[in-house]
């Protein structure tokens, strides 16, 4: 077989294997080196640069068996027999997503113990599973985003068979898979693709690290072809873009729209939907907007103003980047017009931000929840908000995620109210990088007021083991009782009509901030919500009928309706 390899800061390239001659690679052109190597699936490789003799992982390694900083091993993508050859796809109109980390989601941790898992989830009603990252990178555990070797499925999860197996499994059972990449940054630790060219901009960098310099043609086409891998080779549906605002572009054609044509055009190749949703602070909806009116034409984007409204509803937190939310009359803003900040003053960034969203944009394309990976794990301890709700105050939660206009997305165990918190956990093997990172964690969390006693050591394997699901809770007291409303909402949203309509034209919204109660109307079918802790009374339709209420006294009649302290009810007009 041809192996090939972009190095050009390298004058020489050898592939080196266990207990075999080197292979000189010959250079082809444009800092490409090439030549044809005996590897079998399984065979271990790596790449030894210039006259030195230090080995060096494939930057598109599909395998890496003994870690990041150890040779590759050929994967043969097509040995897989597939059993999924009936599969139509998923698309994302109408559906529901769930967000899941593969090494909290059983306590084995394993793609193959998820699968094991996977019927709950359609018995739940969920539609496409959203993996955070699971790209190779440095240790047992992490969240996902140091990944350093994007090819490459992490070994801990069971490496690229197991992933595929689990993609298999989920098609079998009707869920699509949407996998979370991160394009925006490398972790800090194994990353060696400086050494073989310049992908990374010299003395830039962005939040999480040294920036990606998209202005080289290979590194886009190293992001290009990793997207296009996840989707032809291991089947996947889909894929959550992380951070696209830090992906800084100044070609003529935005490295976003060129990934949306790539990906369009594989989907029309292999007759299914594949979508594109991309995670971005800037509140600006060129990234979902059709390429002839100027957009990059991607699926959806993530829409935190959504969150932090629905947050600040529910649980009265008004700190930090919350402070512009409370008011519920933001809540009632963003449930019809998508963004809170469309060109208003946002006090945490200390200047206008966003900009309106054009109501003829399906409201589908924005993915929307009331917690996520981000949204409890950079908290100090990592609390749900099963940890500071009573049932009540998750049950409005609850239907104001799945009944939204938009695409709702639920986090790991949210569906249950699980009582496991959701922490920042790392295993960095390099105990300065360990230490660093435990250092920089508390003392973030200190200069806001917190205690340092109570801001869990990331390093410490019980942050990630207290991290983890506990099934067995699910089907005692409150969390059953939260679960079963969780699939009532869901199958209540599939039967109305109204519940999966994309249009924003027929959303309105009133909040009254004297009695917190809110009226959300979606065509015929009215969602009316009780903050206060007193029982409110507002106006009804003489002819509607109840479709769901959160509490047993919720009813209608003499046109009003009747809603106890925080509470919620569903109606619909004849």
């Amino acid at each position: 077989m041809t192996i090939e390899v972009w190095a050009p800061r390298a004058e020489r390239v050898r592939v080196r294997r266990p207990g075999a001659a080197d292979v000189e690679l010959e250079p082809r052109g444009a800092g490409w080196f090439a030549a044809s190597v005996g590897l079998g699936d399984g065979d271990e490789y790596g790449f030894v640069l210039g006259d030195g003799e230090d080995v060096r992982p494939d930057p598109r390694s599909r395998r890496q068996p003994r870690g990041v900083h150890q040779s590759s091993a050929w994967f043969d993508a097509d040995a897989h027999a597939w059993s999924d050859g009936a599969w139509t796809g998923r698309q994302l109109a109408g559906a529901v997503i769930y967000e899941l980390h593969i090494g909290t989601f059983t306590p084995d941790g394993t793609l193959d113990s998820a699968i094991d898992r996977l019927d709950e989830l359609v018995d739940l009603g969920i539609d496409l599973v959203e993996l955070l990252p699971v790209n190779a990178f440095n240790g047992t555990h992490n969240w996902g985003y140091d990944g350093v070797l994007w090819y490459a499925v992490h070994e801990g999860y069971g490496g690229p068979s197991a992933y595929q197996r689990f993609v298999d499994a989920c098609h079998a059972r009707g869920l699509g898979v949407i996998q979370d990449v991160v394009y925006n940054h490398l972790g800090p630790s194994g990353n060696y693709l400086p050494e073989f060219g310049p992908y990374l901009r010299e003395g830039e960098s962005n939040t999480w690290g040294s920036s990606i310099d998209l202005d080289q043609p290979d590194v886009r086409r190293y992001i290009v072809e990793n997207a296009l891998m996840w989707m032809r080779d291991f089947h996947v549906d889909g894929l959550r873009l992380d951070a696209v605002h830090a992906l800084r572009d100044s070609s003529a054609r935005h490295i976003l729209q060129e990934l949306a044509e790539r990906t369009d055009a594989l989907s029309a190749h292999l007759g299914r939907p594949l979508t594109l949703i991309a995670e971005s602070d800037l509140n600006d909806a060129t990234l979902i907007s059709a390429r002839e009116a100027g957009g990059y034409g991607l699926g959806a984007q993530w829409n935190d103003d959504y969150h932090h409204a629905l947050h600040v509803a529910v649980s009265g937190e008004t700190s930090g980047y919350y402070a512009d939310f409370a008011p519920l009359a933001a809540l009632a803003k963003t449930a019809t017009a998508g963004f809170f900040h469309d060109g208003t003053w946002s006090s945490f960034r200390g200047r206008a931000h966003g900009h309106p969203i054009d109501p003829r944009i399906p409201t589908t394309r924005l993915v929307t929840f009331c917690q996520d990976h981000d949204q409890i794990g950079n908290r100090a301890e990592g609390d749900r908000l099963s940890q500071t709700l009573d049932e009540r105050g998750l049950a409005l939660a609850a239907v104001l995620t799945v009944l939204s206009p938009f695409t709702p997305m639920l986090f790991l165990g949210e569906e249950w109210a699980a009582s496991t918190p959701w922490q920042f956990f790392t295993s960095h093997p390099e105990p300065e990088l360990g230490r660093a990172t435990a250092e920089g964690r508390i003392a973030e969390f200190a200069a806001m007021g917190w205690d340092p006693a109570v801001v869990p050591d990331p390093q410490d394997p019980a942050t990630f083991t207290r991290s983890k699901l506990d099934w067995d809770e699910r089907g005692q007291g409150v969390h059953a009782r939260i679960l079963a409303l969780y699939r009532d909402l869901i199958a209540l949203r599939r039967s109305i009509p109204d519940l999966t309509s994309p249009a924003f034209d027929a959303l309105s919204a009133e909040a009254d901030e004297a009695s917190r109660t809110l009226r959300l109307e979606r065509g015929s079918t009215q969602i009316l919500v009780n903050f206060s802790d007193a029982a409110a009374t507002l106006p009804a339709p003489s002819a509607a009928r109840v479709l769901l209420a959160t509490d047993e006294a919720g009813a209608l009649g003499d046109g009003n309706a009747y809603l106890p302290a925080r509470s919620a009810l569903v109606m619909q007009s004849a």
